[in-house]
Order: structure tokens, then C-alpha cells, then sequence
């Protein structure tokens, strides 16, 4: 089944360009499991190609980044709490998650929403709590943007690298061993992403509920 998925967003990709992008972006970054990390590689590499341009890329990826966070983020401020974790569990987004992500935007603010943005999974939920809290759209806008943009410019300047590195690899004719290729050059993207994630993780425990004696 994820092998169908890869393909099929490889080709609207493929098929739309640009448009393909901000698509599947503005998906990754509300509650579908859209994973940037099977839009922007292939794009990077089709930038390579010439069909597209590296910026191009990373305009159109930071754009629907902020599509999908800024329309998860009026629904959630819209919807009733209730109905949002009524139907979230479908998608694994729980009542203690969303509690958990609301103190870490009370407490962090605007410097949250920046750094949630760099973390995979965090990245989609963020949004809800902020609509929740009813955080000023402009703040929340120019950080969403920016943690986007960051993300989306270092994600596709090591997919480059990666291909470059093998350029035998025909990503198109077989999806999977452009996965295989990312995860197998990722080893300093991931330990960069484990510091965040460390850093993440502390100030998710700094902001859990203390215990009762």
C-alpha cells in the first residue's frame, strides 16, 4: 500500500509540478500523513533535471506548508474542542497530545511554532493547539513561514546531495529506491533532527502536568 501511495504522489507531482507541491504540502502539514520527506526529495531532483527550479521548490513547499497549517489552524479555532478530539483519534491525535501541544504553545509562544515546525509529526498538530488558544494568526503566520521555509531549503539541499552522490539512481522508474537512498544517506540529517527532537522532548516534560503528592 505505501508502495502504491509513493507512486501515486510521485506522479501528481510529476503530472502537476508546482501545483503538485503545494498540494501535498498543505496536506503534510494538516492531519493527512503526507511525509515532506516523499514531496520534496523527488522535486529537488526533477529541479536538477531542470524541470523545475531548486527555489521553486522551496517556495512552493514553504506555501503549502502554511496553506495546510493556516486551515487546520480556523478549523481547530472554529470547531469545538470536542469535536476536534472526537474525530482526531482517527488520526492518532489524541486529547493528551493536543493538551500536551497546548501548553507548549502557552509557554513558548511564537519561538514554539518556529520549532515545531523542524520536527516531523510535530509539525502537523501544532496548528490545532494554536486555533485552540486562539494565537494571533499574523505571529502565528510569520512563524509557521519561517520554520517552513527552513525546513523545506534543508530538506532539499540534501536531497541533492544524496543524488549527486548517486547518480545512477532513476527515482522515477522506481519510487522505492529513492526512499531507500534517502534513509540510507540521512545518518547527519537524523542526528540533527534527534538533537531537536532531545530538545523537544525536554520541553514537553518541563510542560507536563506535575504529580500530585
Amino acid at each position: 500500500m505505501l508502495h502504491g501511495l509513493i507512486a501515486f504522489w510521485f506522479k501528481l507531482l510529476n503530472d502537476w509540478g508546482y501545483l503538485g507541491i503545494v498540494l501535498l504540502m498543505a496536506m503534510e502539514s494538516s492531519i493527512f500523513p503526507v511525509p515532506s520527506e516523499v514531496v520534496i526529495p523527488p522535486a529537488a531532483y526533477w529541479a536538477s533535471q531542470g524541470k523545475m527550479s531548486f527555489w521553486g521548490v522551496v517556495l512552493a513547499g514553504t506555501f503549502g506548508s502554511w496553506l495546510g497549517s493556516a486551515i487546520t489552524y480556523w478549523v481547530a479555532r472554529w470547531l469545538e474542542r470536542a469535536i476536534v478530539v472526537s474525530f482526531g483519534k482517527w488520526f492518532r491525535i489524541t486529547e493528551e497530545k493536543i493538551a500536551r501541544a497546548e501548553r507548549f504553545v502557552h509557554r513558548y509562544e511564537a519561538g514554539g511554532i518556529f520549532f515545531a515546525r523542524l520536527l516531523p509529526v510535530v509539525r502537523h498538530l501544532i496548528s490545532i493547539p494554536a486555533g485552540f488558544i486562539k494565537m494571533n494568526f499574523l505571529t502565528f503566520s510569520v512563524m509557521t513561514t519561517v520554520g517552513s521555509f527552513v525546513w523545506c531549503w534543508v530538506l532539499a539541499k540534501f536531497s541533492l546531495h544524496v543524488f549527486e552522490k548517486n547518480p545512477g539512481v532513476d527515482i522515477i522508474a522506481d519510487p522505492d529506491a529513492m526512499v531507500h537512498m534517502i534513509k540510507h544517506e540521512s545518518l547527519p540529517l537524523v542526528a540533527g533532527i534527534v538533537g531537536i527532537c532531545a530538545l523537544y522532548f525536554l520541553a514537553m516534560k518541563l510542560t507536563a502536568p506535575k504529580q500530585q503528592a
